[in-house]
């Protein structure tokens, strides 16, 4: 009975248990956080024209936002290891909808760090959702299709980070008050009562989008809650944190599968807010366009390279079933570090083409480190997950390094400090190339 329960094993079904229901549930939260996400990177450029701030001081908005990941990952892990997957999930959705719907206090105060902590308690809860949902899809079918499953489940990631970038960049940047940043800036020296009161229009505007995801979330909680779903590596031994982390570190794949996947995050993170500021500088800077029409013009730019990512990420699933992941994923990283390489050196649109076509480069990297980095950790999965959850706090780290760069006056080696500034994701990118070919050889030789 067991040999023909384990030959039914596949991508939706283990041990004889159908986990299909439960699999589409969970994936509406992947395309959940891609909203948060997706939302959230645009608005970097628009709270520094509101609130008249540098860009190293935007970057705080990224700081907060990937802190939660990093603080919340291993008492998500504890919390789900003694309760369950699906527990872990409503908490997490129950925590991602209080910080969405504390932006409305945030505005009241009309103060930048204000909306900080309301953006860590969103992303607490999503960094519950990203310690249950990940592994739980992980185990949701056989072992062999387990790196196939987490990447068709993030595949509608992209659908949630493509509507959040549309409804932040085509409703929120378009509606805020057409006041160009120098003119505001003599606003406030000047006249501070004028500044203030266009503030508060542009921040009735941008708190918009995370009041009705909040309710959103509210609504799902409640269907997930009233869905009754079967357990997935939910069973066996439970092990201390001590014991798992001890056994987790002499495993190469997941060691290092944690350093590569904080650098990817680092990466995708800068790749997306800052190809704003690269827009911007392109267009109005180099081209003498209107801040309204250059910003408008960098839109579709920011929409094509999340459109890219979306497909991308559906071809490298389909792709996976005839490619190792490890090679596919230093193909790719290399792909990015060479596309990197005209950015930092190219004048122009060229060089916003190649920041572009990095993000299709980056559509396989985030689900096929996990599921690389998930290999053979077997009654560890819950803790292994909540390390590769903490390791997002490279999107909190690499951010701010960027941004100092890009706010040195002038030039650095001859070239343009914003230029140059992509040297960052660059070297993230080599790190992750390096972990892809280490993996592919570990693999060949087993």
């Amino acid at each position: 009975m067991k040999h023909s329960e384990q030959s039914q094993d596949g991508l939706f079904r283990k041990d004889g248990v159908n986990y299909l229901l439960s699999f589409l549930m969970i994936t509406i939260c992947f395309a959940l956080w891609g909203f948060a996400n997706d939302v959230t990177n645009p608005l970097v450029s628009s709270f520094g024209k509101i609130f008249q701030i540098s860009k190293f001081q935007s970057s705080f908005v990224q700081v907060a936002f990937y802190m939660g990941y990093f603080c919340m990952a291993f008492p998500a892990a504890m919390f789900i290891q003694r309760y369950s997957f699906k527990s872990g999930v409503l908490l997490g959705l129950l925590l991602y909808a209080v910080g969405a719907l504390a932006f409305v206090p945030a505005k009241a105060t009309g103060m930048f760090y204000a909306f900080l902590p309301a953006y860590f308690v969103m992303t607490c809860g999503l960094s519950f959702l990203e310690t249950s949902c990940n592994p739980y899809i992980y185990c949701m079918g056989s072992d062999d299709t387990a790196t196939r499953r987490l990447n068709f489940a993030q595949a509608f990631n992209p659908i949630g980070a493509i509507s959040g970038a549309y409804l932040a960049l085509t409703y929120v940047s378009t509606s805020l008050d057409t006041t160009d940043s120098k003119a505001r800036a003599q606003l406030l020296a000047t006249q501070p009562d004028q500044f203030e009161a266009i503030k508060a229009h542009d921040l009735d505007i941008l708190v918009q989008p995370y009041l009705y995801i909040g309710i959103i979330i509210l609504i799902l909680l409640f269907a997930i809650w009233k869905t009754r779903m079967p357990k997935a590596g939910d069973t066996g031994e439970k092990l201390g944190i001590g014991t798992a982390l001890g056994h987790l570190i002499r495993i190469p794949n997941y060691r290092n599968g944690v350093i590569a996947q904080f650098f990817y995050v680092g990466a995708q993170t800068v790749c997306w807010a800052y190809i704003m500021y690269y827009g911007l500088h392109v267009f109005r800077d180099l081209e003498g366009l209107p801040e309204e029409l250059a910003q408008q013009y960098t839109t579709y730019y920011y929409l094509s390279a999340l459109v890219l990512f979306a497909v991308g990420r559906f071809v490298c699933t389909y792709f996976l079933k005839y490619v190792n992941p490890g090679l596919l994923l230093a193909i790719l990283a290399a792909a990015a570090v060479a596309l990197l390489v005209g950015v930092v050196f190219a004048e122009g649109k060229e060089g916003l083409w190649f920041l572009v076509g990095v993000s299709g480069c980056m559509s396989l990297m985030f689900p096929t480190i996990y599921g690389i980095a998930l290999t053979g950790v077997r009654e560890n999965v819950k803790f292994a997950g909540a390390g590769l959850v903490m390791s997002i706090l490279g999107g909190s780290i690499i951010p701010p390094i960027q941004a100092a760069i890009m706010d040195v006056d002038g030039t650095i080696l001859g070239l343009r400090s914003l230029n140059i500034s992509f040297l960052v994701p660059l070297v993230c990118f080599l790190v992750v190339a390096v972990y892809g070919w280490g993996a592919y050889r570990r693999e060949v030789k087993a």
